[in-house]
């Protein structure tokens, strides 16, 4: 693994990152990039985010900063993150810190100029790699490059304490696993194992956005079924089992074969039983936003016979793609929704009352009734439904009179 990122990284060609790591002490080694933009670029990775690690205070950060012109927003103050607005997009600065207690949710934190004290709270060694902004050098402490050309996610530590530390790390391992391991440690793994309930104490919030992150990475069904086999996901969603990875894989393979990007909540839904009542109680357990509750549940529900515009129609293109996906039919039938917008009928209550129907719930029935027509037809034009509306209203009119 190459021991140096190179000068052609996209970020470091970005001017107000290089201005940024000049006015933090780039010159006298007291910034550096660190966590997911090094560990990206030396695999070759676009990484979105770039993080900053200095031994400045956080006060001295946010002064130095605020001197050089540089808007700084203090987004994270007890922990010393603060983050600098740049033209190029924002970029975390966080102080050196150790921990000094923690519960496994929570960590109480000191601010310390020692890097290897910095890299030691991390939680795989491919996550504490630190670079020199100037000459592009890797800093590692724990053995983290030679993890990663091995693609090997390995905790720094004994792995139980550092789960006991924090107890998302049993997600993140295997996220992390999912995105760049190989082999998994068999170290971690054991621990991982051994410590499953401890998930029980997350907030649902934390083990939702988790989990989401690895349904779309690269190895999410080879992880998803070593968790599922180890029953690492039971204590806190136990309605996951083989099945619901039997449907996944499939799901996977559907999605790739008709290049459907990948979607978390559609992923979610095939590895949960198709029962609506289900899909809703993880929907709520999870704290899913209610549009990620609602495609949870309409992946849920059978995809019945209509056609897939008429499918379209009634739940919107995003969710009549779900369901197809999640079904039995053929992929071919994913085309017919390609490109194609759901109309508008062609008709209103208005023009029933010119018919010569009385406002009211006659109205409402007779509209649907010609709504379900007109969809069944396979949304026929306008004078398809003028003459609907017409038989509709002599029909209603003639019973009237009886």
């Amino acid at each position: 693994m190459d021991r140096v990122i190179h000068a052609d990284a996209p970020f470091l060609a970005r001017e107000d990152i290089r201005h940024l790591t000049e006015t933090l002490g780039a010159a006298q080694g007291q910034v550096r990039f660190v966590g997911g933009i090094v560990r990206d670029t030396l695999l070759g990775i676009d990484a979105a985010d770039v993080d900053l690690a200095t031994s400045h205070q956080p006060e001295d950060v946010i002064h130095a900063l605020q001197r050089a012109g540089i808007k700084v927003v203090p987004t994270g103050l007890a922990h010393g993150t603060v983050t600098a607005v740049l033209p190029s997009g924002p970029v975390e600065v966080t102080t050196l810190r150790r921990d000094v207690s923690t519960d496994g949710r929570h960590a109480i934190v000191a601010f310390t100029d020692d890097w290897r004290e910095d890299a030691a709270r991390r939680d795989f060694t491919i996550n504490a790699l630190y670079a020199d902004p100037l000459t592009g050098e890797v800093i590692d402490y724990f053995g983290g490059l030679d993890d990663l050309a091995a693609a090997r996610v390995r905790f720094i530590g004994d792995p139980l304490q550092r789960i006991a530390e924090d107890h998302l790390r049993i997600l993140r391992f295997f996220r992390f696993h999912a995105r760049f391991g190989d082999t998994p440690d068999a170290a971690g793994l054991a621990a991982c194992i051994d410590r499953a309930n401890d998930l029980m104490a997350l907030s649902r919030e934390r083990i939702a956005a988790e989990l989401l992150k690895l349904l779309l990475a690269q190895h999410e069904v080879r992880v998803v079924t070593l968790m599922v086999d180890n029953a690492v996901l039971a204590p806190v969603l136990p309605e996951i089992d083989a099945a619901g990875v039997a449907r996944l894989v499939r799901l996977a393979a559907r999605e790739a074969a008709s290049g459907t990007p990948a979607d978390s909540i559609r992923r979610l839904a095939a590895l949960l039983p198709a029962d609506t009542a289900i899909a809703e109680n993880v929907g709520a357990r999870l704290r899913l936003s209610k549009l990620d509750r609602r495609r949870l549940i309409s992946g849920a529900s059978p995809v019945g016979g209509e056609s897939p515009q008429a499918i379209g129609y009634r739940l919107g293109i995003d969710l009549a793609a779900d369901r197809l996906l999640l079904s039995d039919r053929p992929l071919e039938q994913l085309d017919q929704l390609s490109g194609w917008a759901p109309p508008t009928l062609p008709i209103a209550g208005g023009q029933l009352v010119a018919r010569g129907l009385d406002k009211g719930p006659d109205v409402a029935r007779m509209l649907k009734a010609i709504e379900e027509t007109w969809i069944a037809e396979g949304f026929p034009d306008a004078a398809r439904v003028a003459a609907l509306a017409d038989q509709a209203a002599a029909q209603w009119l003639a019973e009237r009179k009886e």
